[in-house]
């Protein structure tokens, strides 16, 4: 990962959505956020408009004259650090439960204790991908 001199946040290109009929939600490229469903005729959408599509291309062209891999993820320092917050919050979560489960721990306990677990993850799945205003 790396920063900008200037802090701002830079996301890589963002594969394309699912080919039709693998069950998941096809998303923009560039916003992440849901496309319409599509005809069976045709291209598949990848943006879900041209402002979309404009951003992707220069994030592309901005890329390449860096001279930085396609694939390169560029984030600013607060994010990493609430990055690795979370992970340590998680990574606690499951020593605990895992010291827990040594104790032969009652139903309740272990209840409370999984649920502190889901609770510590937060949105990690929305940690690499997010809508871009």
């Amino acid at each position: 990962m790396a920063q900008h001199a200037t802090g701002t946040v830079t996301h890589a290109p963002i594969s394309p959505a699912p080919s039709r009929g693998s069950g998941e939600d096809r998303r923009c490229g560039w916003c992440r956020r849901v496309l319409p469903e599509q005809g069976t005729v045709g291209r598949p959408r990848l943006y879900c408009g041209q402002a979309c599509r404009q951003r992707a291309y220069e994030q592309r062209s901005a890329t390449a004259k860096a001279g930085l891999p396609a694939d390169v993820v560029l984030v600013s320092r607060s994010e990493l650090d609430g990055l690795q917050d979370r992970l340590y919050q998680l990574r606690c979560a499951l020593e605990d439960v895992q010291t827990l489960l040594t104790e032969k721990p009652t139903k309740a306990e272990l209840e409370r204790s999984l649920s502190d677990l889901v609770h510590s993850t937060g949105r990690l799945d929305r940690l690499w991908v997010t809508e871009r205003g």
